[in-house]
């Protein structure tokens, strides 16, 4: 049964911080096999891809090539029924404008010393999107992977996903010819990771990787972090929903299973001030439960992980949401900007009745690839920025040296760097 606190009880402060404190995220010690796959792909190149490929996927690259034409992601697009073809165009559209507004600016100035200074954004040469091969494809990862790369003004988007039995999804292929890819590889898993992070004599070394997989997926990136750049090492995914007693219960229940069915140790909590309400979306979970394809799933992380909080009001709502730092918050109350005004964690916030998660994550277009695992608290979903660098510059000119080098010397020569105070000081012929 999922858990069921109340603010009123005494014991309800300890029994929060325990499911604050709970780690879903997967217990499996995978960290020296992946470092094994790492060596041996830096070592052994596309020797070692092909071997791992063949272990794991059952695919031999020789007979069915390395790559997947991208003539083959247009023949899938043009295949697609007509109004699922359009919903793609439509939420690549959405999802291409919204990260348009994201495209940082940068600033050129020249201050009353005569300093000229700034800032210069450049996107990436390359970038990797990993695309699962398991449990499911989700050819809106690719869209929201792959767009703001190329919004960005990324060149080569190299797009890698495992192929078991040597099939690729078309749905997946249709997506990463809408959104732009450049490049497919059918290989996955940690040793993909590797070849995009080092680079082989057929897989383009790229500079940032990016996209969900599984726990060798997510250890590969975390280990080689610094060799490249990584979007972030993502858990369960999870969701808090506000409501103040007054929401519709099938709605609140179609929410919270719409995330426990991705995985069975995703998160689905409901905060309401109502015991009543508790109790009715708890019945329409069981129902809904009757008639769900994903049932099982869903129910195992309802059962497991699940949670249901009944408060005395909603400002009282406010410290256990920053708590909880969600990935998803839905505010299902009459006025939702009083309460996410004063909110300080969450990755993405869904104001109102009408706005259920499950639209952020195909085609409204805020990013869904979102800090999971309470890790809102100091990070941000994906954007724009995660594909590109800031370059400051300065110019400071012999007057604007003149102005602040002396000031400049004195402090290198507190820190006791004697050379950097006749670097500015010889400059401005100033005694040593």
């Amino acid at each position: 049964m999922p858990l069921r606190l109340d603010a009123r009880d005494p014991g309800f402060a300890a029994a929060f911080a325990d499911l604050v404190a709970a780690r879903r995220d997967s217990d499996a010690d995978v960290s020296a096999d992946v470092a094994r796959i790492v060596d041996d792909v830096r070592a052994r190149g596309d020797v070692a891809i092909a071997e791992l490929t063949a272990r794991f996927d059952c695919v031999d690259l020789a007979a069915s090539g390395w790559r997947i034409d991208m003539a083959d992601g247009a023949a899938a697009y043009a295949g697609l029924a007509p109004q699922l073809r359009q919903a793609l165009d439509l939420a690549a559209a959405r999802i291409r404008a919204f990260h348009e507004r994201q495209k940082p600016s940068g600033n050129d100035a020249t201050d009353a010393a005569g300093v000229r200074t700034g800032v210069r954004w450049t996107p990436v040469d390359a970038a990797g999107l990993y695309v699962p091969g398991g449990r499911a494809a989700y050819p809106s990862s690719v869209l929201m992977n792959a767009i703001p790369a190329v919004v960005a003004g990324v060149e080569r988007l190299v797009m890698v996903t495992p192929t078991p039995g040597g099939e690729a999804n078309p749905l997946v292929l249709a997506a990463a010819y809408v959104a732009g890819v450049t490049d497919i590889f059918r290989i996955g898993g940690a040793q993909a990771i590797a070849a995009l992070a080092h680079g082989t004599a057929t897989i383009p070394r790229v500079d940032v990787i990016v996209g969900p997989g599984n726990a060798w997926v997510a250890e590969a990136k975390r280990q080689l972090y610094g060799v490249v750049g990584i979007d972030m090492v993502a858990g369960p995914s999870e969701v808090v929903i506000l409501s103040d007693g007054k929401s519709n219960p099938d709605w609140i229940a179609a929410d919270l299973l719409a995330q426990a069915e991705h995985d069975p140790v995703a998160q689905s909590i409901l905060i309401t001030t109502s015991a009543d309400e508790a109790d009715a979306v708890a019945a329409a979970v069981e129902g809904q439960l009757a008639d769900l394809a994903t049932a099982a799933v869903a129910r195992a992380s309802w059962q497991d992980f699940g949670a249901l909080i009944v408060i005395d009001a909603l400002d009282d709502a406010l410290p256990l949401l920053d708590a909880l730092a969600p990935e998803h918050a839905e505010l299902m109350i009459d006025d939702p900007q009083a309460i996410f005004a004063r909110m300080r964690h969450a990755g993405s916030v869904f104001l109102g009745r009408h706005t259920p998660e499950a639209a952020g994550d195909y085609l409204a277009g805020p990013n869904h690839v979102l800090p999971t695992g309470r890790r809102a608290r100091f990070a941000s979903g994906l954007s724009v920025a995660d594909f590109m660098k800031r370059t400051t510059f300065l110019d400071c000119g012999p007057a604007g040296l003149a102005a602040i080098g002396p000031a400049g010397a004195a402090i290198a020569d507190a820190e006791g760097l004697a050379a950097h105070a006749a670097s500015i000081r010889r400059r401005l012929d100033i005694a040593m």
